[in-house]
């Protein structure tokens, strides 16, 4: 039971247009090494690879012009392949990618070209001409585990929890539905909403006293969010899904208003004035 009361003390987190949850809190120290190694060997490997197959044709012309696209391949591999990939992907790089990690503003924002820029040119420094002692040192003696580049930048690691499907489908009770449809809902706290979403999710595979406890100590956390309370004697995990059940319901509506007042707006800004019809048209 008291694993279970664990697991649902989940951190509110930041939720982003591509339905994944970000954890808020730093990344561990370990799993910002192993990403930073992962994309130094990516660096590395495309270095000696571009190197030999240029080999050929740089024996062959002037020193002054070898050195110069030498120079070229350092600054792409080091400067500019970085800030490209991190301006793309908002944050994920291939080492970021395979340990589940993103780069994000410290307001929790996505990086754009200025942010990786900037830790990009810093990384020169701190990363590759010492070799990461610079980097080492300064990520263990910040709080949020920052080196130079994400001080400067204003930019800080996170790891990404959520993104897969869920395995148990969301379900309205039918006894709840014509409550659900008349409740005031407040927008919950994603932490909340997730925390409530997995324990649906997971509740089949728990244990009966487990499955309870959960179900009853996170109906007594979304409860303040809903008025009026439900129908007296209603089991805790029945309301579970009857709230998240009407606030996705809801979400989408209202979605699918926005769509369409856009499309309306979007085809007002192509008349005329005073609703004059187009000839052209």
């Amino acid at each position: 039971m008291a694993t279970a009361t664990r697991e649902a003390q989940v951190h509110d987190g930041i939720l982003i247009g591509e339905g994944v949850v970000l954890d808020a809190r730093p990344a561990s120290f370990f799993t910002r090494a192993l990403g930073g190694l992962l994309d130094a060997l990516v660096t590395v490997a495309l270095l000696i690879a571009v190197t030999l197959a240029a080999g050929f044709g740089l024996s062959q012309i002037d020193a002054r012009w070898a050195q110069a696209g030498g120079v070229a391949l350092m600054v792409t591999a080091f400067v500019a392949l970085p800030v490209t990939v991190e301006t793309l992907t908002r944050g994920r790089s291939v080492g970021k990618l395979a340990t589940g990690v993103r780069v994000v503003r410290d307001d929790g924002g996505p990086v754009r070209l200025r942010h990786a820029l900037v830790r990009a040119l810093v990384g020169v420094a701190e990363l590759w001409l010492t070799l990461g002692g610079v980097a080492l040192i300064a990520s263990l003696a910040n709080a949020k585990g920052k080196r130079l580049g994400d001080m400067v930048a204003g930019t800080y690691a996170i790891r990404v929890r959520g993104g897969k499907g869920w395995t148990s489908p969301l379900l309205m009770p039918p006894e709840l539905a014509g409550w659900a449809r008349t409740a005031d809902m407040r927008r919950l706290p994603d932490g909340l909403a997730l925390a409530a979403r997995r324990m649906i999710d997971r509740a089949p595979r728990l244990a009966p006293a487990s499955r309870a406890s959960l179900a009853d100590d996170l109906a007594a956390r979304v409860e303040p969010y809903v008025a009026p309370a439900p129908p007296v004697g209603t089991p805790a995990e029945a309301f579970l899904h009857a709230v998240l059940y009407e606030r996705r319901d809801r979400e989408l509506d209202r979605g699918l208003r926005d769509r369409d007042r856009a499309a309306e707006q979007s085809q007002a800004l192509h008349r005329l004035p005073y609703a004059i019809p187009d000839p052209r048209t």
